[in-house]
């Protein structure tokens, strides 16, 4: 890994518009027209194609409207920057067009992160690992959650933390409260925005807050009251939104329910989160049709596990929705106490690597981010769960020996 000044080999890989080459492959590929790519509608098992690789066949039958959730998404104004890359795998294309052109990143690798790691992280390791992911301009960094340190000794040092980065200036630094009693242990430690989680699976609300989903309602009613008189804000989590590890598949009502309870309540965001890390687009999409319903899709983020390397295909069929929010962690850092089997978060810098792709402006710095994770990763020790921050390294590294 490069000093924390260097730029780590950005410039030596390829442009994105060597993507185009795929087109072009192989000669006897079947390819769909370029104004018509779309959720894979052109690719057709068991149809026969000529040698022009262009499939003409029953062609009106496929030529239908792309997209049926179009009604969530804005339309580009004409002569939208995104569309003026021809020539590129860009926003021409119809999978792209209704893209938002800036996406916030929801830094959670601090809390979400690190609350699963069976060996206790030092207070001052924490405290400079938020510290450098402030320094990369991420605008929301979560930086810890004040929960029982009994069921969660990972956060115990949650005050320690807080009063130590709450003059961080640059991101908002929230915190996550389960009840009154947390939030009051936020706010004394100058907590300035918090998080509240409820779950779309009965069961794993009993076994995660152990508490029912109604009973968690009421909790998080008082939370939002106690906020609200201190005008803080609050931010809502829905977890197990596609499935969960007791009950199996949820339905997207259920979110859809839990989603509406917390942005009636007052939380200015609602993060859904596939908290075991099974959803595919297959199942993310229904999900996110039902939730954006009654919640609208600029009030909403997305939160997934990478259990099964579903969640960039995941992350981009809720960005062709309409959603611009989406939480990460540094160095795919994660996992949840309570949900046996769930593998870490989406890492931060494969997101932000395939954001720049499309591009899509984040405002976080690339380098700076894979320092911090090369940070954290050498202080558990064990690498990157992030492809990226292990391709870009080993580019660096070849680099360095010319």
């Amino acid at each position: 890994m490069s000093s924390l000044g260097e730029p780590l080999g950005l410039n030596k890989l390829p442009s994105m518009s060597t993507i185009d080459m795929i087109q072009r492959f192989s000669s006897g590929a079947c390819r769909p027209r370029v104004d018509d790519i779309g959720m894979g509608n052109r690719w057709i098992d068991g149809r026969s194609c000529s040698s022009s690789n262009c499939c003409e066949e029953d062609y009106e039958e496929y030529k239908g409207e792309t997209f049926p959730w179009k009604r969530h998404t804005r339309e580009p104004s004409q002569g939208d920057s995104f569309n003026r890359r021809s020539t590129t795998i860009g926003r021409n294309y119809k999978l792209f067009n209704g893209m938002s052109k800036f996406v916030k990143i929801v830094e959670v690798g601090p809390r979400d992160g690190l609350q699963n790691e069976k060996n206790i992280v030092p207070t001052d390791v924490k405290v400079e690992l938020i510290r450098r992911l402030v320094a990369t301009g991420l605008p929301v960094v979560e930086a810890t959650g004040f929960v029982s340190p009994k069921w969660v000794p990972q956060l115990a040092d949650a005050r320690d933390v807080m009063e130590a980065v709450r003059s961080l200036k640059g991101s908002r630094l929230p915190v996550l409260t389960p009840n009154v009693k947390g939030f009051e242990a936020a706010v004394a430690a100058g907590a300035k925005e918090i998080a509240v989680f409820a779950s779309a699976s009965e069961s794993f609300s009993k076994s995660n807050i152990n508490c029912s989903i109604e009973e968690s309602f009421v909790r998080y009613r008082a939370v939002t009251r106690a906020a609200k008189a201190l005008s803080i804000p609050v931010r809502g989590y829905v977890s197990c939104a596609v499935g969960c590890p007791v009950e199996g598949e949820i339905s997207p009502s259920k979110v859809a329910y839990v989603a509406k309870e917390l942005y009636d309540m007052g939380c200015f965001e609602i993060s859904l989160g596939d908290t075991i890390g099974v959803g595919t687009p297959g199942t993310v999409i229904p999900m996110l049709e039902a939730v954006m319903t009654v919640v609208p899709a600029e009030k909403l983020a997305v939160h997934f596990h990478d259990t099964y390397g579903q969640s960039l295909s995941n992350i981009l069929v809720s960005l062709q929705m309409g959603i611009s929010v989406v939480d990460t962690s540094v160095a795919g850092l994660g996992g949840c106490p309570y949900a046996k089997g769930a593998s870490g978060n989406v890492a931060t810098e494969d997101v932000l690597y395939m954001l720049k792709g499309l591009g899509v402006n984040t405002n976080v710095d690339l380098a700076k981010l894979l320092s911090a994770g090369d940070f954290i990763c050498k202080h558990l020790g064990r690498q990157p769960g992030s492809k990226s921050a292990v391709a870009l390294s080993r580019v660096t590294a070849d680099v360095s020996k010319i």
